[in-house]
Protein backbone atom coordinates (compact mmCIF):
# COMPACT_ATOMS: atom_id res chain seq x y z
CA UNK A 1 0.00 0.00 0.00
CA UNK A 2 2.56 2.48 0.94
CA UNK A 3 4.37 2.10 -2.46
CA UNK A 4 1.35 2.49 -3.99
CA UNK A 5 1.01 5.78 -2.59
CA UNK A 6 4.80 6.71 -3.19
CA UNK A 7 3.67 5.76 -6.57
CA UNK A 8 1.30 8.28 -7.16
CA UNK A 9 3.32 11.23 -4.92
CA UNK A 10 6.14 10.56 -7.31
CA UNK A 11 4.27 10.82 -10.48
CA UNK A 12 2.24 13.59 -9.19
CA UNK A 13 5.39 15.61 -7.88
CA UNK A 14 7.84 15.03 -10.03
CA UNK A 15 6.65 13.85 -13.40
CA UNK A 16 3.35 16.20 -14.06
CA UNK A 17 5.31 19.07 -13.21
CA UNK A 18 8.70 18.23 -15.19
CA UNK A 19 5.53 17.92 -18.15
CA UNK A 20 4.52 21.34 -18.03
CA UNK A 21 7.68 22.99 -17.61
CA UNK A 22 8.88 20.50 -20.69
CA UNK A 23 5.75 21.89 -22.81
CA UNK A 24 6.98 25.44 -22.13
CA UNK A 25 10.63 24.25 -23.24
CA UNK A 26 10.11 22.60 -26.51
CA UNK A 27 10.64 24.72 -29.00
CA UNK A 28 13.19 26.74 -27.04
CA UNK A 29 16.12 27.82 -29.87
CA UNK A 30 19.42 28.71 -27.97
CA UNK A 31 22.52 29.15 -30.37
CA UNK A 32 20.17 28.57 -33.43
CA UNK A 33 21.08 30.23 -36.82
CA UNK A 34 17.94 30.60 -39.03
CA UNK A 35 20.70 31.95 -42.36
CA UNK A 36 22.11 28.06 -42.01
CA UNK A 37 20.09 25.08 -43.28
CA UNK A 38 21.93 22.50 -41.47
CA UNK A 39 20.52 24.13 -37.93
CA UNK A 40 17.15 24.40 -39.50
CA UNK A 41 17.72 20.59 -39.55
CA UNK A 42 18.60 19.69 -36.20
CA UNK A 43 16.34 22.07 -34.92
CA UNK A 44 13.36 19.99 -36.31
CA UNK A 45 15.35 16.84 -34.78
CA UNK A 46 15.62 18.33 -31.56
CA UNK A 47 11.86 19.33 -31.39
CA UNK A 48 10.45 16.00 -32.76
CA UNK A 49 12.56 13.88 -29.80
CA UNK A 50 11.42 16.69 -27.53
CA UNK A 51 8.19 16.23 -28.27
CA UNK A 52 8.30 12.14 -28.37
CA UNK A 53 10.16 12.25 -25.10
CA UNK A 54 7.11 14.41 -23.68
CA UNK A 55 4.55 11.64 -25.13
CA UNK A 56 6.43 9.03 -23.75
CA UNK A 57 6.29 10.69 -20.34
CA UNK A 58 2.87 11.71 -20.38
CA UNK A 59 2.11 8.18 -21.73
CA UNK A 60 4.17 6.63 -18.86
CA UNK A 61 2.25 8.50 -16.34
CA UNK A 62 -0.89 7.71 -17.16
CA UNK A 63 -0.45 4.17 -17.32
CA UNK A 64 0.91 4.63 -13.47
CA UNK A 65 -1.76 6.92 -11.77
CA UNK A 66 -4.46 4.53 -13.40
CA UNK A 67 -2.52 1.52 -12.27
CA UNK A 68 -1.76 2.48 -8.78
CA UNK A 69 -4.93 4.25 -7.92
CA UNK A 70 -6.83 1.53 -9.44
CA UNK A 71 -4.96 -1.22 -7.23
CA UNK A 72 -5.20 0.98 -3.88
CA UNK A 73 -9.39 1.38 -4.46
CA UNK A 74 -9.37 -2.58 -5.14
CA UNK A 75 -6.83 -3.68 -3.14
CA UNK A 76 -5.13 -5.90 -5.74
CA UNK A 77 -1.44 -6.58 -6.08
CA UNK A 78 -0.03 -4.38 -8.62
CA UNK A 79 1.79 -5.89 -11.45
CA UNK A 80 5.79 -5.55 -11.44
CA UNK A 81 5.84 -4.04 -14.86
CA UNK A 82 4.36 -0.46 -13.15
CA UNK A 83 7.11 -0.42 -11.60
CA UNK A 84 9.14 -0.23 -13.93
CA UNK A 85 7.27 2.21 -15.49
CA UNK A 86 7.41 4.34 -12.57
CA UNK A 87 11.27 4.21 -12.58
CA UNK A 88 11.49 5.25 -16.25
CA UNK A 89 8.58 7.78 -15.77
CA UNK A 90 10.92 9.47 -13.15
CA UNK A 91 13.80 9.20 -15.09
CA UNK A 92 12.31 10.72 -18.22
CA UNK A 93 10.97 13.11 -16.03
CA UNK A 94 14.53 14.24 -14.70
CA UNK A 95 16.08 14.56 -18.04
CA UNK A 96 13.21 16.79 -18.99
CA UNK A 97 13.87 18.86 -16.31
CA UNK A 98 17.19 18.91 -16.31
CA UNK A 99 17.45 19.80 -20.29
CA UNK A 100 14.75 21.39 -22.11
CA UNK A 101 12.20 21.92 -18.81
CA UNK A 102 15.03 24.87 -17.62
CA UNK A 103 13.99 28.17 -17.31
CA UNK A 104 16.47 30.65 -19.17
CA UNK A 105 18.39 32.35 -16.31
CA UNK A 106 17.67 36.17 -16.94
CA UNK A 107 21.28 37.50 -18.16
CA UNK A 108 23.76 38.91 -15.84
CA UNK A 109 24.19 42.19 -14.44
CA UNK A 110 27.00 44.09 -15.32
CA UNK A 111 28.55 45.40 -12.07
CA UNK A 112 28.46 48.73 -11.86
CA UNK A 113 32.21 50.81 -11.74
CA UNK A 114 32.03 52.83 -8.52
CA UNK A 115 34.07 55.58 -10.16
CA UNK A 116 32.25 58.38 -12.14
CA UNK A 117 32.26 58.19 -15.88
Amino acid sequence: MLLKIVMIAGVVLVALPSLWLGFRGVRRRSGYNAADPGDRVSLIVIVVLRALTLLLVLALSGVVLVSAIGALIKDVVMPDLVLVFFVLDLLLAALILLTFGRRDRPPARRRASPARR
